[in-house]
C-alpha cells in the first residue's frame, strides 16, 4: 500500500467519526431545547408552558442520550416516563437517569421486551390533562425497540415479516408502512393516546429525506399511508402467501373498514403536537465537510439521500473517485466527496454482512489497482446489519491484498459475505454502539501524489 493510500484511509475514517460526533444526542437536544423559567423553548422559538405533569417517553438507539439531556435540563420538573433502548446500552444510561426509567429491548428484530416497552410508554401518557406535557424522543431503531401490536397479532409474526421484507430489499419507508398498520403505538397512535396533553416530539432522523412519519414509524405524526399501501408492499416483494393468517386478517379487515385506520392529517389529536427533527444525515455531512476543509481538502457533499442497491452504489462512488483522480471533476485532489443515506441489500447468498460493508466491497472491486483513493462507508449507529462493526474502508490495494490471501472479492460479494471478507482481508470500522443514528455516512478521499506537499 502506498503512503498516499494509507493517508487517504486515515482521513476517511477520521471524517466518519466526525459525522458520528455531530449526531451526538445530548448535544442535539441541548442545542434545540432551552428552559426559560417555567417555559420550554424550542429551537424555532415555540414556547411550551410547563404547568402540569411532564412525562418523558421514547424509543431508539439515541433515546437514552436524548433523555439524559432532557433530565439534565428539567430535573425534578419531570414527573416520570420511560425510554426503550438497545439492551446493550441500558447499563450506560440507567445509572445516570433518575426521573426517566430506561428499559432494554431488541433490534433489529422486535421481541416481547419491545412489547413490554411499548405498553409502558402508552401507559405513561394515558389519562393526562390539557395542562400536561409529553416530551417524546425518537431515533433510528425506535420501530423495533418499542411496539404494541394490534390485537390478535404476535410480536414474533411482525418480527418475522419485517426481517423478510428487509432481506427482500424493502426500503425503510415500505417497511415502516407495514409496521404502522400492525401497531397501536406507531403511525400517530401515540399522539392519540396522549391527547389532550401537549406533545413535543424530538427526533434524530435515520430516514432518507427526513420524513417524520417514517422515523421510528411515526408514533406522533399523522400517517398518510393506508392498509391498501401495506398490502401492496407485501405483495410487491412476493411475500403475501407467506404472511401469517393473523396479519392477513388485520390488513384485509383494515381495507374493508372493519377496523380503524391510523390517525390521519387533520385529526384533532395533532393540534397540540410539535414534531421537530434535531439531528440528521445532512447535519452530520455538513460537519464532516467543515472538518475536511479545515484539513485542506477540496470538498463536495454529493447527497444525503443515497439509496438503491449497496453494491451498485459502491460502483458509482468508485467511478466518481476515479473521475476526480483522472480529470479533477467535480473537485481536484486533494479531494473529499461526501454522501449519506441508506442503501439496501437484496440477500441472495448465505453470508454475513451489512449494506455498508457490501458497498465497500463492491467499491474495492471497482477500485482494483487505483492509487491515492480510499472509500469508507459506515452506519452512524455503529452497527452494520446484524454485525458488530460499523462498516469498512477500502482502497485500490484491497483487491490485490485479498488475492494474496487467496480470497476472491467477487465470490464474497456474490454470497453477501462482506463481513467475512473484511474479517480476513482487514478494513473493518469498529466504533461500538454510538448511541445515535442518522443513517449511513460515506467518504471518498482522493489524495495528491504526495499528501504532505
Amino acid at each position: 500500500m502506498s503512503e498516499a493510500s494509507e493517508h487517504a484511509r486515515m482521513i476517511a475514517v477520521t471524517l466518519i467519526l466526525e459525522g458520528i460526533s455531530a449526531a451526538d444526542p445530548v448535544k442535539a437536544v441541548k442545542n434545540f431545547l432551552k428552559l426559560d423559567g417555567d417555559t420550554l423553548v424550542l429551537g424555532d422559538w415555540t414556547r411550551i408552558p410547563l404547568k402540569g405533569k411532564v412525562i418523558v417517553v421514547g424509543s431508539g438507539k439515541a433515546s437514552g442520550g436524548m433523555a439524559l439531556a432532557v433530565e439534565e435540563m428539567l430535573g425534578n420538573r419531570i414527573t416520570g416516563g420511560v425510554v426503550s433502548i438497545p439492551e446493550e446500552l441500558v447499563e450506560k444510561y440507567s445509572g445516570s437517569l433518575s426521573r426517566v426509567k430506561v428499559v432494554g429491548a431488541t433490534h433489529p428484530r422486535a421481541s416481547q421486551k419491545s412489547v413490554e416497552a411499548g405498553q409502558r410508554i402508552v401507559e405513561s401518557v394515558r389519562g393526562l390533562s390539557g395542562e400536561d406535557v409529553v416530551i417524546a424522543l425518537f431515533s433510528g431503531g425506535g420501530s423495533a425497540l418499542a411496539e404494541l401490536p394490534v390485537e390478535g397479532v404476535g410480536i414474533d409474526e411482525i418480527g418475522e415479516l419485517s426481517i423478510k421484507l428487509m432481506k427482500a430489499g424493502a426500503n425503510i419507508v415500505e417497511l415502516n408502512t407495514v409496521r404502522k398498520h400492525l401497531s397501536r403505538l406507531k403511525g400517530g397512535w401515540l399522539a392519540k393516546h396522549a391527547y389532550p396533553a401537549t406533545l413535543v416530539a424530538l427526533m434524530i432522523s435515520d430516514v432518507v429525506g427526513d420524513r417524520m412519519d417514517i422515523i421510528a414509524s411515526g408514533p406522533t405524526v399523522p400517517d398518510p399511508t393506508t392498509y391498501h399501501d401495506a398490502v401492496n408492499i407485501v405483495k410487491k416483494y412476493g411475500l403475501w402467501e407467506e404472511v401469517p393468517q393473523s396479519i392477513k386478517k388485520i390488513l384485509e379487515d383494515g381495507i374493508a373498514g372493519k377496523i380503524p385506520e391510523t390517525p390521519k392529517p387533520g385529526d384533532p389529536v395533532f393540534e397540540k403536537v410539535h414534531n421537530r427533527i434535531i439531528a440528521s444525515n445532512i447535519i452530520s455531512l455538513n460537519a464532516m465537510a467543515s472538518k475536511a476543509r479545515e484539513m485542506g481538502y477540496n470538498t463536495v457533499i454529493l447527497t444525503s439521500m443515497l439509496e438503491g442497491e449497496a453494491r451498485e452504489a459502491g460502483k458509482i462512488l468508485a467511478a466518481i473517485a476515479k473521475e476526480v483522480l483522472k480529470t479533477g471533476n467535480p473537485v481536484p485532489p486533494p479531494a473529499v466527496i461526501l454522501a449519506g443515506g441508506e442503501t439496501t441489500v437484496t440477500v441472495r447468498g448465505r453470508g454475513t454482512g451489512g449494506r455498508n460493508q457490501e458497498l465497500a466491497l463492491s467499491a474495492a472491486i471497482a477500485l482494483k489497482g487505483e492509487q491515492r483513493i480510499a472509500i469508507a462507508s459506515a452506519g452512524s449507529d455503529g452497527r452494520d446489519g446484524p454485525t458488530d462493526v460499523a462498516g469498512a474502508v477500502v482502497d485500490g490495494y484491497t483487491y490485490e491484498k485479498a488475492q494474496k490471501l487467496g480470497l476472491s472479492p467477487e465470490a464474497y460479494l456474490e454470497n453477501n459475505d462482506s463481513y467475512s471478507f473484511f474479517q480476513k482481508a482487514g478494513g473493518h470500522i469498529k466504533t461500538g454502539y454510538t448511541g445515535t443514528n442518522v443513517n449511513d455516512l460515506v467518504v471518498i478521499v482522493v489524495e495528491k501524489e504526495n499528501p504532505w506537499e
